[in-house]
């Protein structure tokens, strides 16, 4: 256990590339090497390989292994996990389908729910009550419990969820019920008193479902992943970053792989953070385009929004109640199936789509030539000019435009009458439009102006977009970093040892009661450093926050409190803390109604070191040398392929500015400057795309 390491590895597993990227003493060496769906695990130690040998280190000279994966959420999209037993309490069997009152679209008459992750079949009631105030109303039926434990071992399920009503405030039967079960049944057994201790019975159900879904695959993967880095000599400690954007031990991920959802985008975030903290840029939107997914989410004062419930796979034009609720703390997003290896299709009534659907890394998009023969975003950017066949990432894989050509004619433009080049414009429009949409309503449920932001993007696709997609948006600026093809592994360097404990427990404002308050926190913070000391022993540093609102109100808001021990006296700041921030989400507080708690919250970290500061140069102060090469590179500004200068960006010099259309050419990605813009190199190597005229 150490509080600063001067090796550190950073290992992203995304749906089609796996990340990988060295820090050794600030020297930073990446590679980027196509997912093993087999076994993910071989990606990241080829990937290790390369780095190491780059760096000219053995694996046994890192001292710290931080490991990012999208495996869990694919897990659950796909629904490629266990068979999973829910036990909950008699005559709540049917809460994870009936999921809430609220209608996602609300004047559709056919709205077609999700479906519920574990069948109604495989949903066990059992008698037994936990009251609203945490009081036994009805003892557990352990004899039904008993004969449950034989018939989950005789039927081979592969986990067990346990969900019980109010179980939150008194955990002791979920407790009872998981030490029954356990004495028969040999699988993982998770309990939502300890995987979401907050109130909300669906959200908590089905948190504690995915969570058991996963953990069998998950818990296999972690260790396995685990020894083969000791077989290969990286005996350092592992550790994996979490959907908070917090770090946590092996042993706990293997738990609570539900926290893993947001694992790999939460990277990403914290690296746009600091890209903008670097450059003093208070209102960033991050767009984070890989193979299979694109993330965007909002950044303001240098800190990613956070929330303690989010939604994987939504299903109805990225409406908020259409996908799966998962209720952990998390770093706010909006994640879309548009990626480049995102399938492109003609519907019924003969419109292009694309996704969520992906070629991945098996068998990838055509162009890849591993055997896919449907056109993905890869091939339209391949066909449109946007990337070179001969030099995509470093050269290490060989593009065949003629296979893209192919795939596109046959499955887009032999359908709708459209030649490959018009059918691949077709293409990219939608995904970008897709992006631009999933943008604007992740800004409007947040109460903001999308175009207020800059953005930064990143990823090994969103270079190639970010300049239209930055036109679509209205966004007048955009960052492309320094390493962007392999942020989010970057951004796992970034961030620090940290944990979020919760409870919840509904009290009125007026019945404040310090001394209970005190104690609840003091626990909250144990539980939550407890976490933190597997990882570090530095100073830690912490964030109580309490989630609060109107009685009757259905949601609430998170109000943040100083660390320390309250007294009577501080009802009043807490109520005057509560109006204010209640004003700055909806523009004015309300007089009159009770104000209540419902949730507490102690976020705990350690503190990484801050790395240098730089000057936001939009302006330039030379023009950049001729480029020695040019290609024809279609242009969406004239509807036609233009010749296009092709500059490497190692030898743009900061202050240089060029003209677009350009494209910028590096090993892990493209930047591809539109007609409507012009880039401006940074002090630090950053390409900063600016408007012409701005």
């Amino acid at each position: 256990m150490t509080s600063q390491q001067d090796v550190r590895l950073g290992a992203d597993i995304g749906g089609t590339f796996t990340d990988v990227v060295l820090d050794l003493r600030g020297q930073l060496f990446s590679a980027k090497v196509l997912t093993s769906y087999t076994a993910p695990e071989q990606a990241i130690l080829d990937g290790i390989e390369i780095v190491i040998q780059e760096a000219d280190i053995s694996a046994s000279e890192i001292d710290l292994v931080i490991h990012g994966t999208t495996l869990a959420t694919n897990a659950l999209i796909e629904r490629r996990g266990a068979r999973t037993a829910l036990v909950t309490t008699e005559g709540f069997r049917d809460v994870i389908e009936m999921r809430t009152e609220s209608r996602f679209e609300q004047y559709d008459l056919n709205l077609k729910l999700p479906l519920p992750l574990i069948p109604r079949e495989d949903r066990f009631a059992i008698a037994g009550r936990i009251g609203a105030q945490g009081q036994e109303l009805q003892a557990l039926d352990e004899e039904a419990l008993e004969a449950l434990a034989d018939q989950l071992k005789a039927e081979g399920f592969g986990a067990v969820a346990i969900g019980f009503i109010h179980s939150y405030l008194n955990p002791s039967h979920e407790e009872r019920a998981r030490e029954i079960l356990a004495a028969k049944f040999d699988g993982p057994i998770s309990i939502s008193s300890e995987v979401s201790p907050q109130m909300r019975e669906f959200e908590r159900f089905n948190t504690v479902c995915a969570n058991a879904y996963v953990r069998p695959q998950m818990e296999a993967y972690l260790y396995r992943l685990q020894d083969r880095l000791k077989d290969m000599g990286a005996s350092c400690p592992l550790f994996m970053i979490h959907s908070g954007g917090g770090l946590i031990s092996v042993e706990t991920a293997a738990a609570f792989p539900v926290r893993l959802v947001e694992s790999g985008p939460a990277g990403g975030a914290i690296f746009a953070a600091d890209i903008a903290r670097r450059f003093g840029l208070e209102r960033v939107v991050s767009y984070d385009m890989g193979g299979t997914t694109a993330k965007i989410c909002l950044i303001e004062d240098f800190q990613p929004q956070t929330a303690r419930t989010f939604e994987v796979a939504r299903s109805y034009r990225f409406c908020k109640g259409s996908g799966m609720p998962i209720s952990i703390p998390v770093i706010e997003m909006i994640e879309i199936g548009a990626g480049g290896g995102s399938l492109a299709w003609v519907d019924a009534m003969g419109r292009i789509q694309t996704g969520p659907e992906s070629a991945g890394s098996e068998p990838g998009p055509a162009c890849y030539q591993r055997g896919g023969d449907r056109p993905a975003i890869t091939d339209a950017d391949l066909v449109l000019g946007k990337l070179d066949a001969d030099n995509f990432a470093g050269g290490k894989i060989k593009l065949s435009s003629t296979n893209a050509q192919q795939a596109i004619e046959a499955e887009i433009g032999g359908k709708l009458a459209l030649e490959a080049e018009a059918a691949a414009f077709g293409i990219v429009e939608v995904v970008d439009e897709n992006m631009a949409n999933a943008a604007r309503v992740h800004a409007v449920e947040n109460g903001k102006n999308i175009s207020d932001n800059l953005m930064v993007a990143f990823g090994g696709a969103a270079p190639l977009h970010a300049a239209r997609l930055c036109e679509k948006l209205g966004v007048e600026a955009c960052l492309i970093p320094q390493g962007a093809g392999v942020g989010s592994a970057i951004g796992f360097l970034k961030a620090p040892f940290g944990y979020e404990a919760l409870s919840s427990q509904i009290t009125a404002l007026s019945r404040f009661d310090p001394e209970a308050i005190n104690v609840l926190l003091e626990e909250l913070k144990q539980s939550a450093e407890s976490f933190v000391r597997l990882g570090t022993d530095g100073a830690i540093t912490r964030e109580i926050t309490a989630y609060m609102r109107y009685a009757g109100q259905g949601w609430e808001i998170p109000v943040a409190l100083p660390d320390r021990a309250f007294t009577s006296d501080d009802r009043a700041m807490i109520e005057a803390a509560f109006r204010q921030r209640y004003a700055q989400f909806f523009g004015r507080a309300v007089e009159g109604p009770e104000i209540e708690f419902v949730t507490w919250s102690v976020k705990a970290q350690d503190q990484r070191p801050q790395g240098e500061t730089y000057p936001f140069d939009t302006q330039g102060s030379a023009t950049a040398a001729a480029a020695p090469v040019s290609r024809a590179v279609f242009d969406a500004a004239s509807g036609s392929a233009q010749q296009t200068a092709i500059h490497e960006r190692k030898n743009l010099a900061p202050g240089a500015r060029l003209s677009g259309p350009a494209v910028i050419v590096e090993d892990e990605t493209s930047t591809i400057v539109t007609s409507p813009f012009d880039a401006v190199m940074q002090a630090d190597g950053s390409i900063l795309l600016v408007r012409k005229g701005s």
